[in-house]
């Protein structure tokens, strides 16, 4: 009996199995990373959202008439914990690499020092508000420049939001 016939087709069919179960794990781990990242973008999103939504309520609520101070440092304190951004920081610490982490993290303890500033008292656009709104912007811009590179974003040209001048407004660029 000739064997190089049967050989061949063996050595066939195992190249052919195994250049499938090559390409199928190609396949799967393209798959894997593109639904890594849209889960990336997803949680991006929704701590970005939670954060600019927070400080816009923050901010609000410190300009809003309160019947006292402590209702006002209530209000204040129960919009930060009602807003969402406790979940959406921990789903943050789950998916994200470390320096991503970390800038969510600095822009959440900036949004807390606004949070209990207004609640101690200080005045909406004071010397004091303005630079903790500075600081939550650059803190804000180097998160989402960190968000943009994971996810293989290139990088802005522009910052998001403008610096303020003494009187509040947007500062010449």
């Amino acid at each position: 009996m000739d064997w190089l016939p049967l050989l061949s087709t063996l050595a066939g069919a195992a190249i052919g199995v195994g250049s499938t179960v090559v390409a199928d794990r190609n396949r799967w781990k393209r798959e894997d990373a593109k639904d890594g990242r849209r889960l990336r973008l997803d949680v991006y999103t929704q701590y970005t959202t939670t954060v600019k939504v927070l400080g816009e309520t923050l901010r609000a609520l410190a300009e809003r008439g309160h019947p006292s101070d402590e209702e006002r440092a209530l209000a204040l304190r129960e919009a930060f914990r009602d807003s969402g951004i406790g979940v959406a920081s921990e789903r943050m610490w789950l998916i994200a690499p470390q320096p991503v982490v970390k800038a969510c993290d600095g822009v959440f303890h900036c949004l807390r020092r606004i949070c209990e500033g207004y609640a101690d008292g200080t005045a909406v656009s004071s010397p004091e508000d303005r630079a903790r709104w500075e600081a939550r912007g650059v803190a804000a811009a180097r998160m989402r420049r960190l968000m943009r590179e994971d996810l293989g974003v290139g990088p802005l040209t522009e910052r998001h939001s403008r610096l303020l001048d003494d009187r509040g407004n947007p500062a010449a660029p």
